[in-house]
């Protein structure tokens, strides 16, 4: 098997990490739980409008996924800045931790 395709997936509802199943499909939800808001979601939007795969967010979610993209592009300038500034290597694998950090929980949108 290549490593292509043993990559680690996202969970569809809520941006998690999804655990390696090793065996038959790849899991697409991290949780029973998010499997089954994912679930209540696509009944929810039934004969409306609103694609099924549609994200809707509540309006506290979307403000902190906005909250958390400022903060990864915050991070970034940081690194860009360390680096036009001559920081050391290990000042800048710092930095590069911390951004790599904030954008796995940025990842999480529910």
């Amino acid at each position: 098997m290549n490593s292509a395709s043993r990559r680690t997936d996202s969970c569809v509802w809520c941006g998690r990490q999804v655990a390696e199943s090793g065996i038959g499909r790849r899991r697409r939800y991290c949780r029973q739980s998010c499997r089954q808001r994912a679930y209540e979601q696509r009944n929810q939007v039934k004969g409306t409008s609103i694609p099924p795969d549609a994200v809707v967010l509540t309006p506290a979610e979307a403000s902190a996924m906005v909250d958390r993209v400022f903060q990864v592009r915050c991070a970034a300038e940081d690194v860009a800045t360390a680096v036009a500034e001559g920081a050391t290597a290990t000042e800048v694998e710092s930095l590069c931790a911390e951004l790599v950090k904030i954008a796995r929980e940025a990842e999480c949108f529910r």
